[in-house]
């Protein structure tokens, strides 16, 4: 799938197309009747011509779709609704941009932190690497591993987990997908925040059962509480918990965990906390996870890992916990899906785990600095309201304002600003009027993307203003 508008670009960029396909949904920018045109003159410029719709309208990367299909195929239903996360196909556009002008973009759209993986944790690795560690191993994870999370989630949660409630895998997304598939019948409804993970939608979607999105406060801290009691209901079988949030960077209160803990029980649903912020909290006082609450642990599935604790992104590596019962459910799904999960990368999370943590303690520090001076800032460009995230490494700044889209606004602070920042409808409609900007990008290249979006917004016009922390 590719994005165009009909902007008008400097640059043309010619347009190929050597397969027998055609596009199933053309949708061109802005302009009233395109589509059919669209349609009507690709039909004649398929065979090795170029487009001359997308010469006649200079069209570049941005709003509107383009489906490339095979003549009379039609995608399964399953699929309908399904999308990727709009962080990679910001990151591709972004990318694209540098190649084309030679200009650097200042990436904020990715949460990828700008430290190193710490050495002890790379050194791990390689000696793995080096022993030969790199043959088939157990589907839910080498067993010193699995003893290690028991032992950590055990400490730090105070509820007494076994090695056999643990499911390792090649990040946290598989133990959100095949918990999703281990428990939903279709048509059973998955309540999720929204904005949120564009992951929870995906894995209802792929389950086939029905997502339910609910709205998040306008601090991004927690359910609008009244309008999740109003969405629970007969068919309700998962609720899915993101504290701290990602897009928000909030950190629900103890007493909304409480609550959901309470309609989880009242109900009989199950609650999938994704925790893998859980270590970046910047609050003296820590929420409990609702995962140690009393008779949570049979009815909660705790999703966790290593990517953002430690930078360890790219090594793919996380855990879910879950009743017993569930993990045996779990395995041939690993199986058939992936298989296992790398030792060598397994050998680095244990090395995670046992080793120091002060790396993951100067990292939140860090964070938090950096948090500070972006929200700072934000708050005083005009029109722009920031709430302060109390958690993870997001902003979620109000821009509406501007009186554009949230994609509007991103699209043009990336082609006019060169600075990447992704829509807050990546994350869901209740993201409309907010961008996501991810603050883990080292103190100056911050400070200079802050700088081009000040300079940026600056040159359009507001219709009211957010200024001073009103909403």
């Amino acid at each position: 799938m590719e994005r165009w508008t009909t902007r008008p670009l400097k640059e043309k960029v010619g347009f190929f197309h050597s397969s027998p396909f055609v596009w199933e949904d053309c949708t061109c920018g802005h302009l009233e009747g395109v589509n059919k045109c669209c349609k009507a003159k690709w039909l004649k410029h398929y065979y090795q011509k170029p487009c001359k719709v997308y010469n006649n309208w200079k069209m570049t990367l941005a709003d509107s779709k383009l489906d490339i299909v095979h003549p009379n195929f039609l995608f399964p239903s399953r699929l309908n609704g399904f999308e990727s996360e709009g962080a990679y196909s910001v990151m591709v556009a972004a990318s694209e941009l540098e190649r084309k002008t030679g200009k650097k973009v200042i990436r904020l759209e990715i949460g990828q932190p700008s430290e190193p993986t710490p050495k002890h944790i790379v050194e791990a690795a390689c000696k793995s690497l080096q022993a030969g560690e790199t043959g088939y191993t157990l589907p839910l994870g080498l067993r010193s591993l699995r003893e290690e999370i028991a032992k950590h989630i055990t400490e730090t949660r105070g509820v007494t987990v076994l090695p056999e409630e643990v499911v390792v895998g090649p990040g946290a997304k598989p133990g959100l997908f095949f918990t999703a598939l281990s428990i939903l019948h279709p048509g059973e409804e998955v309540i999720y925040p929204d904005p949120g993970f564009p992951t929870y939608k995906a894995m209802a979607i792929i389950a086939e059962a029905k997502p339910v999105p609910v709205p998040m406060r306008a601090d991004g801290k927690s359910f609008d509480m009244q309008a999740l009691e109003n969405a629970i209901g007969s068919k309700t079988k998962m609720l899915i918990l993101n504290s701290p949030n990602n897009p928000t960077g909030g950190v629900m209160p103890t007493e909304d965990i409480l609550h959901i803990a309470d309609l989880a029980k009242q109900h009989n649903f199950y609650v999938v906390a994704d925790e893998i912020y859980s270590r970046l909290v910047y609050t003296d006082e820590k929420p409990p996870s609702i995962f140690s609450l009393p008779d949570m642990k049979e009815r909660t599935i705790l999703i966790d890992g290593f990517s953002k604790a430690y930078s360890m992104t790219g090594f793919r590596l996380g855990w879910a916990i879950m009743p017993e019962f569930l993990t045996r459910k779990m395995e041939p799904l690993l199986v058939h899906a992936v298989g296992c999960t790398p030792p060598f990368v397994q050998a680095a999370g244990l090395a995670a785990l046992r080793g120091s943590q002060e790396s993951v303690q100067e990292m939140a520090k860090e964070y938090e600095k950096r948090r500070d001076v972006v929200v700072k800032e934000l708050n005083s460009i005009p029109g722009v309201w920031c709430p302060v995230p109390e958690g993870a490494f997001y902003a979620f700044p109000d821009v509406s304002s501007f009186g554009m889209s949230s994609k509007q606004i991103a699209n043009i602070l990336l082609e006019k600003g060169m600075v990447a920042v992704l829509p807050g409808t990546d994350f869901g409609a209740n993201g409309e009027g907010r961008i996501r900007i991810s603050y883990v990008a080292p103190m100056d290249m911050l400070k200079e993307g802050l700088k081009r979006i000040r300079e940026t917004l600056a040159t359009l016009p507001t219709t009211n203003n957010h200024s001073n922390g009103t909403n």
